[in-house]
């Protein structure tokens, strides 16, 4: 610690702590009908669905480990920029790979979740999960790539939309611009076209297309730009996060100060996509699948 990266570290934690209390209070007039979606959407679980959420948490706790392992090997050799190209890979395979096992139960969810609400039928949530596996792997790979640079672009554009509104300066010029390419790309890449690829067998950006028209001809566009659903896994994703770099942080400092800095921001990362991947799959998937899952069988 007491490095210029420290100090960065801490500036931006500073920064985003106060940036998520202001939003809290901005957003705190919706929580009443988050949280009754929320009580609605988590009153019927699938059945064993639990079990798979928990066997994905021993399995991206697995693969952490041999991350860990893998960036531990390529820190022990000098300093170069292989060493730091290979840790950035790591770290962007963890990513994808977390995202993908939440996709794999989401789509899963999906599919017994129609098969109860359309025909009355419980669907063995085994069978759904061999399904997804074998026929749907390839979408749910793609879903898990677009996703969320498709969401993070989405979002700059709808925070540049906010923040410059009308105003002529130069820097938010393009604010029509942004919102044009964001709408484009969420058309064919968003996150509830996973349910119709669980539901339909669909390829995922035909999927994302045919969700967001069924969205928009029962004018629910606004209604998903108000959802809290996402900001309420990434915000508690961001406090696991948090709680694993305090730990390993302290830990650090007492056995190794220079890799402190290092070892708070990997286990941040672990954190964060620990938590937000796992913990809240199974909330996140049933909210997703129900709220989609009802407008498609009533079109």
């Amino acid at each position: 610690m007491g490095y210029a990266a420290s100090l960065a570290a801490g500036v931006v934690a500073l920064v985003s702590a106060v940036i998520q209390s202001l939003y809290g209070i901005w957003v705190s007039p919706r929580f009443e009908y988050a949280s009754r979606v929320l009580s609605v959407s988590i009153a019927d679980p699938p059945t064993q669905s639990m079990r798979l959420a928990f066997s994905s948490i021993l399995i991206g706790i697995l693969y952490c480990s041999f991350m860990v392992c893998g960036i531990g090997g390529a820190r022990a050799i000098e300093r170069t920029e292989l060493g730091v190209l290979f840790i950035l890979v790591i770290l962007l395979s963890l990513g994808w790979t977390l995202q993908f096992l939440k996709n794999v139960l989401q789509v899963t969810i999906s599919r017994v979740k129609y098969m109860h609400l359309a025909g009355g039928v419980i669907m063995d949530t085994k069978v759904a999960l061999n399904d997804t596996v074998k026929y749907l792997t390839g979408s749910v790979s793609i879903g898990s790539i677009l996703v969320p640079f498709i969401s993070l672009f989405r979002g700059f554009a709808r925070s540049t939309s906010l923040i410059g509104g009308d105003s002529g300066e130069f820097m938010f010029s393009c604010v029509s611009c942004y919102m044009g390419i964001a709408s484009l790309l969420v058309s064919n890449g968003n996150r509830w076209g996973l349910v119709h690829v669980g539901v339909y067998n669909k390829g995922f950006v035909q999927a994302s297309s045919d969700t967001w028209d069924i969205f928009n001809r029962v004018g629910l566009e606004e209604l998903i730009d108000l959802d809290l659903t996402a900001s309420f896994c990434f915000l508690s994703g961001v406090a696991g996060g948090a709680i694993c770099s305090l730990v390993s942080g302290i830990w650090s400092i007492v056995i190794h100060k220079n890799y402190a800095t290092e070892i708070s921001i990997y286990a941040f990362l672990i954190g964060y996509f620990m938590v937000r991947s796992k913990n809240f799959l199974f909330l996140t998937s049933v909210i997703l699948s129900s709220f989609s899952i009802t407008f498609t069988h009533s079109d």
